[in-house]
């Protein structure tokens, strides 16, 4: 069966492409969860005019994403935190930490979009990425001293 993919779908294809599927998979799978449209011509039709509105929807996103990465482009944020023998920390420093200082700031990030593979647990200068968009990642530098 012919298909036309209304979202992306992993080892199948993008959104507006014509896939040839196994009957049951497109009956079963992807016509009742919606991700994708029998291929006729109406529903050709359909998706061509899904497709702009969703490039220009993803442009706007993007242009709002490169703004919210420029206030975030220049932020400095230090922690204080108390330190054992050895310049050893009590505790860490989590993305939790640093989404609320960026709250305190006025800046509001999702903790998950904090790219923070695992807590800070040493004193020095750190580069943290956010995922605002998957285009567009600015950097913040994260200062870890002594209390």
């Amino acid at each position: 069966m012919e298909i036309i993919l209304r979202e992306d779908v992993q080892h199948l294809g993008k959104v507006g492409e014509v896939v040839k599927v196994k009957d049951g998979y497109a009956r079963n799978y992807l016509l009742p969860k919606g991700l994708a449209y029998p291929a006729t011509e109406a529903n050709k039709k359909k998706i061509a005019y899904e497709g702009e509105r969703l490039s220009k929807q993803r442009a706007g996103e993007k242009s709002a994403a490169e703004t919210e990465a420029t206030k975030l482009a220049d932020v400095q944020l230090t922690f204080a935190v108390k330190v054992g023998e050895e310049e050893k920390l009590y505790g860490s420093v989590t993305a939790s930490d640093i989404q609320r200082k960026l709250e305190e700031l006025g800046i509001h990030v999702d903790k998950r979009k904090i790219d923070l593979p695992e807590p800070i647990r040493e004193l020095g200068d750190f580069q943290i990425g956010i995922k605002i968009h998957p285009e567009v990642r600015p950097q913040v530098r994260v200062t870890v001293v002594k209390e």
